[in-house]
């Protein structure tokens, strides 16, 4: 494989190849991949103020924020069979692949055409925790990427389980040896409430978790529940409601002198 090359993200070689990825233009990429046999394996490094040095390879492009770009499922195909790295890693403050962020973007036709093409679905390094894509999905409420992901055979962790439902695994974990710490169950039970998984969060509850805790955002459990706009959503509201849950602003009004 060609050694990498850094391309500034005004270069007019980067700019055209966004152009041609985003817009989903897959005569002109085929066009800038043949003349110019190192451009699959490239890295673009953003320059624009505020987003910091992080190369992105062009799968990133591809899957980057807000995803879904026209025909990129097409576009995988076509910078891999160029020499794309499926599991290439972006350079900066993470090390995530592109998988990680088009599981981000619950951008589920990216993930099918990623895993197909060989992209690891155990990947480390997410934004969360130094996870894998499923670690993305399910913190960042993409519900949908989240289960094409464990479709596909991801493993999820006790804090995956916690938020996406799957009972069975919690009630395993908790039942392990050694059990999930305080901590541990804490945390999965806010997962749970975000998810809305109100059987998930009943069970968190007995296993000792804590209903007030001040979570990702400043967001205690009650909090983040009401964020969320599903019927699933209202039920575990109501249900923390009942057993008196509090809000991250009546946890801060106890807690004054």
């Amino acid at each position: 494989m060609p050694t990498p090359r850094s391309l500034r993200s005004q270069d007019p070689v980067a700019v055209a190849v966004t152009e041609a990825i985003r817009s989903g233009d897959l005569d002109a990429l085929r066009r800038l991949l043949a003349g110019d046999p190192g451009l699959a394996v490239a890295r673009v490094v953003e320059d624009r103020e505020g987003r910091g040095p992080g190369g992105r390879s062009l799968l990133h492009l591809a899957t980057d924020w807000p995803g879904h770009v026209p025909r990129g499922p097409e576009t995988v195909a076509v910078l891999v069979a160029a020499g794309a790295d499926p599991d290439a890693r972006f350079t900066g403050a993470h090390r995530e692949t592109p998988l990680h962020w088009a599981a981000s973007n619950d951008d589920v036709p990216m993930i099918d055409a990623l895993v197909a093409a060989g992209a690891d679905i155990e990947a480390d390094g997410a934004v969360i925790a130094g996870g894998t894509p499923l670690a993305d999905a399910r913190a960042f409420g993409q519900w949908r990427a989240a289960r094409r992901l464990l479709e596909l055979g991801a493993r999820p962790t006790f804090q995956d389980a916690a938020r996406l439902g799957l009972d069975e695994v919690v009630e395993a974990r908790l039942r392990a040896t050694p059990p999930p710490s305080p901590e541990e169950i804490t945390e999965a039970f806010w997962g749970a409430c975000q998810g809305g998984r109100l059987s998930t969060a009943v069970r968190l509850r007995a296993a000792g978790a804590d209903p007030d805790r001040i979570g990702w955002g400043g967001l205690t459990p009650l909090d983040i529940a009401r964020a969320g706009e599903t019927e699933q959503a209202a039920e575990v509201v109501a249900w923390l409601t009942a057993n008196g849950a509090r809000t991250r602003a009546e946890v801060d009004e106890a807690g004054r002198p």
